[in-house]
């Protein structure tokens, strides 16, 4: 893979980007520090995707995605590249607990994604009989993975469906917004995939990979967020690729992709016609189906089939003294299986120290709700989601006291769904993109939900169109792990 670096690999001399979120910024960037001239369209009226500044009360937040997998060097490293090295931060404090079993709980350790290496990992949050269905493990025949399974099915299997109904499946749904039953292990958690298909039990696999990432002597932090919110990146970025000559244009949704007799593309934007030697299409699935109908009905018939959730992201702002009664830590987590309205909530103000000292008279909590399937509770109003909030807040942690202002977000169709088969689904994608000379494709719904994964993509992408496959290659066949940020979203 590219990773960090800025390789001179030989780019396509004129470019356009379909699609303004990070990915397709990312790609941008990249382009424009190997030579190549680049035109980036956005039909939305902003850049940024699913990151999102705001403010609540006089303090900044982020409205969307809120830290970056700092154990992957791409977010970081644009981070940094774009003027924003002296405002990243790690969060102030990475305890956070599970509201499970009526009280909320420490959230374990000694696990990958909510799988333990032992059962001891566990105690607190599971039953007795959890607890002793996991010893089991060790005793039961190999359970082969074959090309894929799902996550779920797979630990349940091996585990009980305990583990997975209280500490998998808020934990990847805090990620996916999906569901643990469904979700594919090789595109979703691929650690744990790659080391089940080479160990009998499936704790073995699990401490397997404890004890190979603690020889790999990590240090640093895992997470990292951005002072002002992570919503800034895209900001930089989009600047940045303006200052090199880059032209970014929002509100200008593509009507028509096609190529050009001989060669090069068509790309019509409303009444604009632009002419490019190639085209980077970062947008999510359903649009990129579109763009690609016309010239590659095979890769638009494979991305009409990818399915979204929904999610809706409640912003409160408390008054200091009001919130006395908000426990230590970062949040909680909400496994469904107890039937709570949220499903996850983060104390911003004390995950994030700029938070609380934009405003020191300010608590600043996010909760959020919507998984997979679920529609009903994302067709109710504003007002109903904030009571719903308050109402399991009051529950879990006594916080009682009435908000100064509360914020809605809502993230429709905003994360793609990674079923049992969806590697495949990718490798078909590109498959046929690849034969079209001069057209790539990048984005979450590719190789990865997270920051790191999107930039990753969009590096491979760039790649991709200087005629070096090897890093479409290697996310293709290993996607990037997209891990939970502690509580929250």
């Amino acid at each position: 893979m590219s990773g960090t670096g800025t390789d001179t690999g030989a780019v396509p001399e004129q470019v356009v980007v379909i699609g303004a979120g990070i990915a397709g910024l990312a790609a941008a960037h990249r382009l424009l520090q190997r030579g190549a001239r680049v035109t980036v369209l956005e039909a939305g009226n902003r850049v940024g995707g699913k990151l999102l500044p705001g403010e609540i009360a006089g303090v900044r937040v982020d409205l969307g995605a809120e830290s970056l997998l700092a154990r992957r060097p791409e977010a970081v490293a644009l981070a940094r590249e774009t003027g924003l090295a002296d405002l990243l931060q790690p969060p102030a404090t990475a305890t956070a607990s599970i509201w499970t079993r009526g009280a909320l709980r420490p959230m374990p350790k000694g696990h990958v994604m909510g799988v333990p290496g032992t059962a001891a990992a566990l105690a607190g949050v599971l039953s007795d009989e959890g607890l002793a269905r996991i010893e089991r493990d060790a005793d039961l025949p190999r359970t082969e993975v074959g090309d894929d399974v799902a996550v779920g099915t797979y630990v349940a299997g091996r585990l009980g469906r305990e583990v997975v109904d209280r500490l998998v499946e808020p934990l990847l749904g805090g990620v996916y917004a999906g569901d643990a039953y469904r979700l594919s292990m090789r595109s979703a958690v691929p650690q744990l995939f790659e080391a089940a298909r080479h160990h009998d039990s499936l704790t073995e696999a699990v401490r397997a990979i404890q004890a190979r990432t603690a020889g790999t002597q990590q240090t640093g932090p895992v997470f990292m967020g951005i002072e002002g919110g992570v919503g800034r990146l895209p900001l930089a970025v989009a600047d940045a690729v303006r200052a090199r000559g880059g032209e970014i244009l929002t509100g200008t949704p593509v009507t028509e992709l096609r190529r050009e007799a001989g060669a090069g593309w068509r790309v019509v934007a409303g009444r604009r016609v632009l002419r490019a030697d190639a085209v980077v299409v970062a947008t999510p699935a359903p649009a990129a189906a579109d763009l690609l109908a016309a010239e590659s009905p095979g890769a638009a018939a494979e991305l009409r089939a990818v399915e979204y959730a929904s999610m809706a992201l409640i912003t409160l702002a408390y008054r200091r003294a009001d919130a006395a009664a908000l426990p230590e830590g970062s949040g909680f987590l909400v496994p469904p299986v107890d039937g709570r309205s949220i499903k996850a909530s983060t104390f911003a103000s004390r995950k994030w120290g700029w938070i609380a000292e934009e405003d020191p008279d300010v608590v600043v909590v996010r909760t959020s709700v919507g998984r997979y399937g679920e529609t009903e509770i994302l067709d109710r109003e504003d007002a109903e989601l904030v009571d719903l909030s308050r109402r399991d807040l009051r529950e879990a942690t006594g916080l009682a006291a009435a908000p100064l202002q509360t914020r809605v977000t809502r993230w429709t169709n905003g994360l793609p769904q990674y079923p049992v088969g969806h590697h495949a689904r990718v490798a078909r994608v590109r498959e046929h993109v690849a034969k079209l000379r001069g057209l790539a494709v990048c984005g979450a719904v590719y190789d990865g939900v997270g920051v790191p994964a999107c930039i990753a993509s969009a590096y491979a992408a760039v790649d991709q169109l200087g005629g070096d496959l090897r890093a479409v290659q290697q996310l293709t066949a290993h996607p990037v792990q997209s891990l939970h940020g502690g509580a929250g979203e």
